[in-house]
């Protein structure tokens, strides 16, 4: 396993990271999964307090208790369930993240989160209010650092110019390259880190059956998923392949894989332990899959 710092924040994390949202029902399966990540190198474990209304929050706080100085914790806010049930609505103000952030790091079992992240953001929010939330909980020391997890380039724009966020969780796979155009460039000159998030596009760049993604036909899917292919030749797996092109980017930090099964965990820590991607592969790639833009939110 590499590990790298999270942007300016000094918190070193795993270069493979634990994407917590895809845990199952089974919780002594869980607890085994997240253990054994642990065990083989895996630091960061990314969750929300929407997954599973909080439920996510203490699978993860039960399965890591007692080696709170071993892991990276890192969840979401900003949006707040309904009492009834019914759903969720977004909510970015500073009075709700500080209250919020109480019920997280009950959850979790911890007096303190590593990495606090806004689960999304739009131009519309009190966007200073937000980040005087977020440096309030560094302040107080409940917080070591922040981020925003969001697509959204224009969002993220303003994040960079009126915060100091230490990371953008963000989409990015040889499907989805529209980080290259206008993000990437701009988190690395004010290193910020980039959590990669959905480095397989759905499975559709490992085999599985393909269909459009995005901006792009079922063919092109399918033209992609055999370009890793043909890069993986027989020695490596298309996982090794798939996600070993995300960390080859220099703006990326951590690819965050989901991990649900006992097999995905074990694709994790091939992609972990695989020799980098070559320049001259990840060319291959890029020439076979043509960067996509981003259409909305520029």
């Amino acid at each position: 396993m590499r590990y790298k710092t999270l942007g300016k924040s000094g918190i070193e994390v795993s270069e493979v990271s634990f994407g917590c949202m895809s845990l199952g029902d089974d919780q002594a399966l869980n607890t085994q999964l997240l253990q054994q990540a642990l065990e083989k190198g895996i630091t960061l474990f990314d969750t929300a307090d929407l997954y599973q209304q909080g439920q996510n929050e203490i699978t993860v706080g039960n399965a890591l208790k007692g080696m709170r100085q071993q892991v990276v914790l890192a969840t979401k806010v900003g949006n707040q369930l309904r009492p009834d049930g019914s759903g969720w609505d977004w909510n970015p103000t500073k009075a709700y993240i500080l209250q919020a952030v109480e019920k997280s790091l009950q959850r979790l079992q911890t007096d303190y989160i590593d990495l606090y992240q806004l689960h999304g953001g739009t131009l519309e929010d009190p966007v200073d209010e937000t980040i005087e939330a977020f440096e309030t909980l560094k302040q107080q020391g409940k917080i070591r650092a922040y981020g925003i997890s969001s697509i959204r380039p224009n969002v993220i724009r303003e994040y960079v110019k009126r915060s100091s966020i230490a990371s953008v969780m963000m989409q990015y796979s040889l499907l989805d390259r529209r980080p290259e155009e206008s993000c990437f460039g701009l988190l690395q000159e004010h290193k910020i880190g980039v959590l990669a998030r959905g480095s397989y596009a759905q499975g559709l760049l490992l085999g599985k059956q393909a269909k459009s993604y995005l901006n792009r036909s079922e063919q092109e899917v399918t033209d992609a998923a055999a370009a890793v292919q043909r890069v993986a030749g027989t020695g490596r797996s298309a996982a090794e392949v798939a996600a070993g092109f995300v960390l080859h980017q220099p703006a990326v930090t951590s690819a965050v894989l989901g991990i649900r099964t006992a097999a995905q965990l074990r694709d994790a820590m091939q992609v972990a332990e695989a020799n980098p991607l070559q320049d001259a592969e990840a060319d291959e790639l890029m020439a076979k899959v043509p960067a996509n833009l981003y259409e909305q939110h520029r």
